[in-house]
């Protein structure tokens, strides 16, 4: 059996130097989607190709290694992300089709029809939700989508969907980030989940304001002013309330409900005092619109929803533990029908537990596993292709006419697919590379400084593998560690890098490529990775001086001082 040993400093034994050529596979990858001006498949496969030359010629991986990595990366690239999508534009290919969309537009038009409030309505608030839920890109690819029927441009829907969709990614899905970071290091649940709750609330409280900001300017946002504070305090709030006193779970879907229910209770009793519209719209003929909106009946209305209400209500199904367990066969040692069919582990071949990271990455020097789980029951693109398909029936259609609508949006995303599969080969190779370690390591080698870079390491880990959990996977004992030896509270460090690796999901190539899917921009993904990048850095320097300032001016903001 071929087994490796990662090598994190293998240029002249300098970390610095290691780190910078280990970062080159991203450099390109986000270099030609950015400046380029390079088709994403066309820069998801360059940036392969430099990670895999990197990894096999500078830090000495056995081709096959790097060979098996790219395609399990490959591999989960499509599933479970590139099935998520295809189910998410599913959904809103169904509703499109049928004509229902006309009526969700008019409905969501009737609570605010200023394209401030939409926002906040969808991308922040529901976007939320289903990030809450599910995780994984899905929240993006539906909140986005339903921006672009509702006449948003498909730049500024993409982009403001990636900038909202930040607040609730470290307790998405159900509160996975957190629970496997607790699983990692060892450290409590409950003070890890307490930790990040506290670092990002006032994060919470500004993302509606920033999201506004960047749609629209200043002037204009303030105008929206009290829409932006009731929403960001409520869901603040909230998300910091569940996380301290009850735990991550249901942090981020109660402070979606939350905020939601508020919103739409102040947009009863407030309304902006100018309806705002994009420069390329008709301000007169969006006038028009409002007045002579047809009035639908509430069972009429319901109907329109119904894909919608039964997307959220699958996703939260899907998402809860029980439902998992007997949707992949059922507990140890108590299997139910499913079990052996519905969820297969697969162990790469070559690849599994071939390669081994060595301290101080990790406590002791331990293989990596290199599983392919293929759980399509449990699997939340199952559950959107389910909602679609229910509600789609609901709608008239028969199963012919949905098979056709489903083959129609596989042919339209199918390019997509292929780019979200490179560049999970690309994040899979790094990772199993050591790339990653090492520039993990040159962030950890920071002294004093630490606690500000923390939180970009956690960045860092999201923009290279698209997932919060990943991050807190990869980089979670080291910040432990780090922390230990520069004197810095470990839960303070390991919070950080959930609370960090926020900031990077708008940035991470899986999240760009599923944003342009949904808006329609395949071949335009760098332009809505330079809508974003400057958003991503900002605030993630921003939750570094917070994690700086919690470690030496305010350490009582921290539940457990553990050295």
């Amino acid at each position: 059996m071929l087994n490796w040993t990662q090598v994190y400093t293998p240029v002249a034994g300098s970390l610095t130097l290691s780190a910078l050529i280990a970062a080159l596979p991203v450099v390109v990858l986000l270099g030609l989607l950015a400046f380029g001006h390079v088709k994403a498949h066309w820069a998801a496969l360059a940036g392969l190709a430099a990670s895999l030359g990197v990894a096999i010629v500078v830090f000495g991986m056995p081709v096959k290694l790097a060979g098996a990595a790219a395609l399990m990366g490959a591999a989960y690239g499509l599933f479970p992300i590139g099935w998520i999508v295809l189910g998410a534009i599913f959904v809103y290919d169904v509703t499109v089709k049928s004509g229902d969309f006309d009526i969700v537009k008019d409905s969501i038009a009737g609570v605010g029809s200023d394209r401030r409030v939409q926002v906040l309505l969808i991308a922040f608030c529901f976007g939320a939700f289903i990030e809450g839920a599910a995780g994984f890109g899905t929240p993006v690819a539906i909140s986005a989508a339903m921006l672009i029927g509702l006449g948003f441009r498909p730049l500024q829907a993409a982009g403001l969907a990636l900038i909202a969709n930040t607040a609730p990614v470290a307790f998405g899905a159900l509160g996975i980030p957190v629970i496997t970071l607790a699983t990692v290091t060892g450290l409590p649940l409950d003070l890890l989940s307490a930790m990040v709750g506290r670092i990002l609330v006032l994060f919470c409280m500004a993302i509606p304001f920033w999201v506004i900001w960047a749609m629209c300017g200043r002037k204009k946002m303030m105008e929206v002013w009290p829409a932006c504070l009731t929403v960001g305090f409520t869901f603040g709030a909230t998300q910091y309330a569940i996380s301290n006193y009850i735990g991550p779970s249901l942090a981020a879907i109660g402070a979606s409900v939350v905020s939601m229910v508020a919103l739409i209770v102040l947009l009863k009793f407030w309304q902006p005092a100018t309806i705002w519209s994009f420069e390329h719209e008709d301000v007169a003929e969006r006038a028009r619109e409002d007045a002579n909106r047809r009035v639908y009946s509430g069972g009429r209305k319901l109907k329109a929803w119904m894909p919608w209400i039964l997307l959220s209500l699958f996703v939260f199904v899907w998402g809860l533990t029980p439902v998992k367990v007997f949707l992949n066969g059922g507990p140890a040692g108590h299997p139910n029908f499913l079990s052996g069919i519905s969820s297969l582990s697969i162990p790469v071949p070559v690849l599994h537990k071939a390669v081994t990271r060595t301290p101080p990455v990790v406590a002791k020097a331990a293989t990596e596993p290199a599983v392919f789980v293929f759980n399509w029951a449990s699997a939340t693109g199952t559950s959107l292709l389910l909602a679609g398909a229910l509600g789609g029936l609901l709608a008239g259609f028969t199963p012919r006419n949905l098979c056709w609508i489903f083959l129609g949006t596989l042919k339209r995303i199918r390019k997509s697919l292929l780019t979200i599969g490179a560049m999970l080969a690309l994040g899979f190779s790094t990772r199993y590379a050591g790339l990653d370690a090492t520039m993990g390591l040159a962030f950890a080698s920071t002294g004093v400084l630490f606690p500000f870079f923390s939180p970009l390491l956690g960045w860092l880990g999201v923009a290279l593998t698209g997932s919060d959990t990943s991050s807190n996977v990869l980089f979670g004992g080291l910040q432990q560690i780090t922390a230990r030896q520069v004197g810095v509270p470990a839960i303070l460090a390991a919070a950080a890098n959930s609370a960090g690796g926020v900031m990077g999901k708008m940035i991470d190539a899986q999240s760009i490529v599923v944003a342009g899917v949904a808006t329609g921009q395949q071949g335009n993904e760098g332009s809505i990775l330079r809508y974003v990048f400057l958003h991503s850095i900002v605030l993630a320097g921003l939750v570094g001086v917070v994690v700086f300032l919690m470690a030496y001016v305010f350490p009582w903001m921290i539940p457990v001082v553990a050295k």
